[in-house]
C-alpha cells in the first residue's frame, strides 16, 4: 500500500511467473495510470482510465450504477497525483490494479469504490469524514478498515496492531478483507523492485497472515496466485525447477487429460446432460506439492478437470455417468456439496483412470458453486443486503454467506484476551495455520466449530468461555473421556461442570490447549494466581492424602457392626452363611451359594465371576434366597473427576440417604480421575439405588458402582 508512495527508482528484477489465464488481455497500467483526467466527464460515461473497471464489473452486474466509481476515480486521482510507486509508475496505477482484480472477482459497486479510495486517507491530505460525507458510512468503513496504523504512533508494534485492527473491522464486514487480499496480490506481483530481504519479509507475512485469510474466505483466485508469487521469492530454485516440469510437459505430444476430456464430452452428451468440460491447470505451488507427494510426475497431474452444469442434481448425474462409463476411483471420491467447506466451498471430487493407469481427477460443480469456488466471499456481493427475490430464485437453495463465519468469532474473541501486539501476532500465525475445521456436537443439538487437532479442553472454552475453568471432564460419544481427548469431526461432547465456582484450571491444561482461545484463557489465569496453577487436582490429592492417614475400618465383617445385615437364607440346614467379599451381595441382587471348607455357604451375585470358576471347576450350587431383614451392607466404589470439596460433598450426599460409612478410602488422582470406595452399613436394602442415584448426582461424579474384588474363591 503507502509504502510505494515514493519517488521513482530504479526498478528491479521482476519475479518471473506464467501469467494467469483470463478472458480479457492483461490492461496496460502504466498507460492507463497516465491517463489524464481532462475536466469533468458527463455522468453516462466514465473515464478511459477506468473503462476495464466499469466493463468488468458490468459482466457481473448489469444494471450497476458507475457513478459512485466516476466520482472516486477523480477523487483518488487528483489526490495521488505527483506521487509515484518504486517501479516508476503513476501511484495511481495501484488502487487502480486492486480495484480491477476486484472487479474481475465480482465485487459489487461499494467495494470497488471503496478500493479506488483504499490508499487515500493513508497516504493523501483526504480525511475519512470527507470520506464519508462524499460517499457515505459503509464506503467510509470499509477505506477506514485497511487503513493502516502510523509507524510514528505504534512503533513495531505497527503492523500486528494494523492486522488487528483490520480483523476487527472484518468481523462486521467481511469485504474489509477483500480489499486487503487485492492489495496485497497487486503488491505482489510488483514486488521486484524491492530489495531482497524486504521481498523475503512480506512474502512470509503474505504466507502466514493473509495467504490462510484468502483461504478462509474461500477466494480461491488470489490465494493460488500468492502462492505462487511467495513460492517464487522463497524458494527460487524449487520454483525454477517447477516452471521447469510445467514447460515440459506442455511440449508433450500426448496429452491423457485432453483425451480424458474428450470421453467426458462424450458420455455427458450421449446421457443428455448439458455440460461444459474444462480442463484446468495445476498452479505452481499444487504441482510442487503433488511432486513431492508422488514423486515422478505424469501429464495426468498438471491439471485437473472440470465439469460445470446447471443445477445441483446435474452434479450427480454427472457423477453417475462418469462411474458407470469409465473406470473410477472409488477412494478419490469426495462430497463437498452435501458437506460443504467451512469457507462456502462446493463440489463433488472424483477421479478416473486412463487406459494407461493414469489417474485424473475431476471436479463436478455448478456454474454458481465455482463462482463461489474461485472468488468466496466477494463472489456474494453485499452479503449484508436482504437478496431480491431474483437473487433467491438464482441461487435456489444454495449455500448463503455467514456473514459472520464461525473460525471469525473465534478470532475475534481470543484477540481482546491476548495481552500484548506480539502474543497476539505469534498466536494469529499459529491459528491461521490450522487450516482444516472440524464440526463436533452438544448433546442439545447445538455444534462448536474447531480447528482440526481440537481437544475437550478447546471444546470447553469454546462452549463456555473463561466458566470452562470449571469443567471437570467429558463424555465423547457417550462414553468418558479426559480432557485431553482429541476430537474427531461429527463427535458428540458433552462437557460435565463443577458447580463450585472456586473451580480452577490445571496447569496441564496448556498442554492439550490446541485454540488461542483455550491457551490465552488459561494463561491469563495462572498469570492473575501464581502458584495456584495445580488447580482441581492438587486438592484433591491432599484430601485423598488426608482420607488415608486415617486407618479404614474392616470391611465385609457383620460381626463389627452392631447393625443387623440383611441375611440370606440357604437350603442346607445348619451352614453356617458368609456375604462374598467379592461381589457383595445385598437384596434384592439374584443370588446363588457355593459349599466351601468348615461347613460354610458363600454366598454370591450370580453374575459374579467367581460364580463362572467354581461352576467350572464342578462345584454344586446351593440354593440361596433373601429372609425378612433388610438391612445390609455394601461396598460402592464412586469414579470422579477431581476437584476441591468432592470428599465433602460425597459424604454429605451419603449420610443425607441415611447410610452410616463404615470405612472409606481415597486413591491418588490420576489424570484428574479420583476413586473413591466406601463401605456402608443401609437401614433398608431397597435404598440402595437411591443412594447410588444421589452419589451419582454430586458434580464431578461419572459413575458409582458395585465393588468387584478380584480375590481368588474360597474353596
Amino acid at each position: 500500500m503507502s509504502a510505494e508512495a515514493t519517488n521513482p527508482a530504479s526498478p528491479g528484477p521482476v519475479i518471473n511467473t506464467v501469467p494467469r489465464r483470463k478472458a480479457r488481455p492483461r490492461i496496460d497500467l502504466r498507460r492507463l495510470g497516465r491517463a489524464a483526467l481532462l475536466g469533468p466527464t458527463a455522468r453516462d460515461r466514465l473515464p478511459d482510465a477506468i473503462g476495464h473497471v466499469a466493463e468488468a464489473h458490468r459482466a457481473h452486474y448489469p444494471d450497476a450504477d458507475l457513478e459512485p466509481l466516476r466520482r472516486a476515480w477523480v477523487l483518488a486521482e487528483s489526490s495521488h497525483r505527483g506521487q509515484m510507486r518504486k517501479s516508476g509508475e503513476p501511484y495511481i496505477t495501484h488502487p487502480l490494479a486492486v480495484t480491477l482484480i476486484l472487479a474481475e472477482l465480482g465485487a459489487e459497486t461499494t467495494t470497488l469504490t471503496a478500493s479506488l479510495l483504499h490508499d487515500t486517507v493513508e497516504d493523501t491530505e483526504v480525511t475519512l469524514d470527507q470520506v464519508g460525507e462524499e460517499f457515505g458510512a459503509e464506503v467510509r468503513y470499509l477505506v477506514d478498515g485497511v487503513t493502516k496504523l502510523e509507524k510514528v504512533d505504534y512503533g513495531a508494534a505497527a503492523e500486528p496492531e494494523t492486522f488487528r485492527k483490520m480483523l476487527v473491522a472484518t468481523g462486521s464486514d467481511v469485504r474489509v478483507m477483500s480489499i486487503k487480499l487485492a492489495d496485497r496480490l497487486h503488491n505482489m506481483r510488483t514486488l521486484g523492485v524491492m530489495r531482497p530481504e524486504k521481498q523475503a519479509r512480506i512474502a512470509k507475512v503474505t504466507r502466514d497472515v493473509l495467504i490462510p485469510l484468502a483461504e478462509r474466505l474461500g477466494v480461491q483466485a488470489l490465494k493460488t496466485e500468492l502462492e505462487d508469487l511467495v513460492f517464487a521469492i522463497l524458494h527460487p530454485e524449487e520454483y525454477d525447477h517447477t516452471r521447469e516440469l510445467i514447460v515440459d510437459n506442455s511440449s508433450r505430444a500426448d496429452d491423457p487429460l485432453a483425451e480424458v476430456t474428450d470421453e467426458v464430452r462424450t458420455v455427458l452428451r450421449d446421457a443428455g446432460i448439458q455440460a461444459e468440460v474444462l480442463i484446468r491447470p495445476r498452479h505452481f505451488v499444487s504441482v510442487h506439492r503433488v511432486a513431492r507427494k508422488r514423486g515422478r510426475l505424469r501429464g495426468a497431474d498438471f491439471g485437473r478437470l472440470l465439469v460445470l452444469v446447471n443445477e445441483d442434481a446435474d452434479c450427480y448425474g454427472v457423477l453417475g455417468e462418469l462411474h458407470t462409463c469409465l473406470k473410477p476411483v472409488v477412494s478419490e471420491f469426495k462430497d463437498f456439496i452435501a458437506v460443504p467447506k467451512f469457507n462456502l466451498y462446493q463440489s463433488l471430487h472424483t477421479a478416473v483412470a486412463h487406459t494407461d493407469g493414469q489417474v485424473v481427477e475431476v471436479l463436478i460443480r455448478t456454474h454458481q458453486m465455482h463462482k463461489v469456488a474461485e472468488a468466496g466471499v466477494i463472489a456474494l456481493g453485499n452479503p449484508y443486503a436482504p437478496p431480491s427475490e431474483e437473487q433467491q430464485a438464482a441461487n435456489d437453495g444454495e449455500r448463503a454467506d455467514p456473514t459472520r463465519p464461525g473460525w471469525l468469532s473465534r478470532l475475534l474473541d481470543w484477540q481482546e484476551g491476548a495481552p500484548d501486539p506480539d502474543t497476539f501476532w505469534s498466536t494469529l500465525r499459529e491459528d491461521l495455520a490450522q487450516d482444516r475445521e472440524i464440526t463436533v456436537f452438544r448433546p442439545d443439538g447445538g455444534t462448536l466449530g474447531l480447528p482440526d487437532g481440537a481437544t475437550c479442553v478447546d471444546a470447553a472454552y469454546e462452549q463456555y468461555g473463561e466458566d470452562a475453568h470449571a469443567c471437570i471432564g467429558a463424555r465423547v460419544n457417550g462414553r468418558l473421556a479426559t480432557l485431553s481427548t482429541v476430537l474427531k469431526d461429527g463427535d458428540t461432547v458433552q462437557l460435565l461442570m463443577g458447580q463450585d465456582p472456586a473451580s480452577e484450571p490445571s496447569r496441564e491444561w496448556l498442554e492439550h490447549a490446541h485454540t488461542p482461545a483455550a491457551r490465552i484463557a488459561i494463561q491469563r489465569w495462572i498469570a492473575a494466581h501464581p502458584g495456584r496453577a495445580d488447580g482441581a487436582g492438587a486438592e484433591a490429592a491432599e484430601e485423598a492424602q488426608s482420607t488415608r492417614s486415617a486407618p479404614p475400618a474392616p470391611e465385609d465383617t457383620p460381626e463389627t457392626s452392631t447393625a443387623r445385615p440383611a441375611t440370606p437364607v440357604v437350603d442346607q440346614p445348619g451352614a453356617t452363611v458368609r456375604l462374598a467379599g467379592c461381589c457383595t451381595p445385598v437384596p434384592p441382587d439374584e443370588v446363588t451359594g457355593f459349599s466351601v471348607r468348615g461347613g460354610v455357604v458363600t454366598v454370591h451375585r450370580v453374575e459374579c465371576s467367581a460364580v463362572a470358576q467354581m461352576k467350572g471347576v464342578g462345584r454344586a450350587e446351593v440354593g440361596v434366597r433373601w429372609g425378612d431383614t433388610t438391612e445390609c451392607r455394601v461396598t460402592l466404589v464412586a469414579e470422579s473427576f477431581g476437584r476441591p470439596h468432592l470428599l465433602a460433598d460425597l459424604t454429605e450426599a451419603i449420610a443425607l440417604e441415611g447410610a452410616e460409612i463404615v470405612s472409606a478410602t481415597v486413591e491418588p488422582p490420576t489424570q484428574q480421575r479420583v476413586r473413591h470406595t466406601y463401605t456402608l452399613q443401609l437401614p433398608d436394602a431397597a435404598h440402595l439405588l437411591t443412594l447410588m442415584r444421589a452419589m451419582r448426582n454430586v458434580p464431578g461424579v461419572y459413575d458409582v458402582s458395585r465393588a468387584q474384588h478380584h480375590n481368588a474363591p474360597a474353596f
